[in-house]
């Protein structure tokens, strides 16, 4: 009887919370197939047109993508080569020096790590003025390699991969060696197949920090042609008028490679999170 009364209210509280965090999105969804002086004249009263739109329309999907002074589609498409070829730089790259720093013996190793680690606390927003710097006498202002090579190394990647690389039995490394495998014959063979979820939470962690970016292609991006998504979409609000309906057919139709993505490896995210902070 306890156990059945437990289970009851475990499922009451997830349905309840499940409810509250769906509840913006279904709103956002709904909401962008209403007209524009629908959108807010039934937010203040609890009834079914605050969620579900009276009159349905499909003019903020139209003037969303059939735009020519802003092409929508074509920000989908430079956000998501930019999100795709940081995440491909970021695995190999990342995982390179986190399989050194967890496997490999180097002299000043520990030392190293620590430093490395310790950038984890300087906020992203303190790098931002040197590195744009840098972008600069390289001539990358206004180029996708400004908005991909700052964003491929990442200090909490290699921290999270060293997590689990530590877990992979060293034994298993040193009979490869001894049958002559290199050290990139190993990583290649047995660490990256052995760490395939903790990969997977990085690539979705990766490429939806890039998807999401909006401060970094702000200041490095002034060419509308190559302009990312965020930044795209907060340009919809202006002096004059603010476009909620195409605010909120953007948002939908941004959201969706997300919402797919997490949703075909949320199984390999969980494990992947789950393992990389177990030790012993």
């Amino acid at each position: 009887m306890l156990k059945t009364l437990s289970l009851t209210l475990k499922l009451m509280v997830m349905l309840a919370l499940a409810f509250v965090f769906i509840l913006p999105i279904a709103w956002m969804a709904l909401g962008s197939f209403r007209p524009h002086e629908e959108i807010f004249k039934f937010a203040n009263v609890l009834e079914w047109r605050t969620l579900f739109p009276v009159e349905w329309t499909l003019q903020n999907y139209a003037d969303l993508f059939f735009d020519t002074a802003e092409p929508f589609s074509r920000f989908i498409g430079n956000t998501l080569a930019v999100a795709a070829t940081v995440t491909i730089f970021a695995l190999f790259f990342n995982s390179l020096a986190a399989f050194a720093f967890a496997k490999m013996n180097f002299r000043f190793k520990r030392i190293l790590f620590v430093f490395f680690i310790s950038a984890l606390v300087i906020p992203g927003e303190v790098t931002l003025v040197p590195t744009y710097l840098l972008m600069r006498n390289f001539g990358w202002i206004n180029t996708y390699a400004a908005l991909i090579v700052p964003s491929v190394i990442s200090v909490f990647a290699v921290f999270l991969l060293v997590q689990f690389f530590s877990e992979i039995p060293r034994a298993l490394l040193e009979a490869a060696r001894i049958d002559g495998a290199s050290w990139l014959r190993v990583y290649q063979s047995i660490v990256l197949p052995a760490a395939a979820p903790a990969l997977v939470t990085l690539a979705i962690i990766t490429f939806l920090g890039q998807w999401d970016s909006y401060l970094w292609p702000l200041v490095v991006i002034s060419d509308q042609s190559k302009q990312m998504l965020q930044v795209a979409i907060a340009s919809f609000t202006n002096m004059e008028m603010t476009e909620w309906g195409r605010i909120l057919a953007a948002d939908t139709v941004s959201s969706i490679p997300i919402l797919l993505l997490f949703a075909f490896l949320q199984k390999y995210y969980v494990q992947g999170i789950t393992m990389s902070g177990v030790k012993g």
